[in-house]
């Protein structure tokens, strides 16, 4: 007969994770990958980075002339606070270590950059489920990081079962 593997035996057998990267956008579905990682990493005793990048807009153009976009420093002022806040929730969830980063650029390319050189072990990302033309034009982050990342990557959809922490 055969016996469903425990947790703990799972640990034992091999498998950790050390690292989770969780990248953020802030919609309550990035929120709910949170969750999911914060699950993992209680259960492994691993630590959580949250990951938020900063996309460059497309500039605004005028009667055919391109206008330069208003220079940033970075972080717009509720970015800093919603990590933290992220940051909380997951420590409140049971989470030890829990670190907040940002970068800027093309946010699937980032985050896959960031994955090798965290040297993290799960990528746990949201994805909206675009599907025809919005996909053809959006695109799908969460693709191009499965396609590309250095370690497996877990997808958590809009439409998956709820549970608490």
């Amino acid at each position: 007969m055969k016996t469903q593997e425990t947790p703990m035996r799972a640990n034992r057998a091999g498998f950790s994770l050390k690292r989770i990267l969780v990248p953020v956008d802030f919609s309550p579905l990035s929120k709910k990958a949170l969750q999911y990682a914060a699950r993992f990493a209680k259960q492994f005793n691993a630590e959580i980075t949250l990951f938020h990048v900063l996309e460059a807009g497309i500039p605004p153009v005028f009667d055919g002339y391109m206008i330069a976009p208003p220079p940033s420093n970075g972080y717009q002022p509720n970015e800093k606070k919603e990590l933290k806040s992220l940051a909380n929730s997951a420590r409140a969830a049971g989470v030890n270590q829990v670190t907040a980063t940002t970068r800027r650029g093309m946010a699937s390319q980032e985050i896959v950059d960031a994955a090798k050189e965290l040297d993290v072990d799960l990528i746990v990302i949201a994805t909206h489920g675009y599907t025809g033309w919005k996909h053809f034009c959006i695109g799908s982050t969460a693709e191009r990081v499965v396609r590309a990342a250095p370690c497996p990557v877990f997808v958590v959809r809009e439409k998956e079962h709820e549970f608490c922490l």
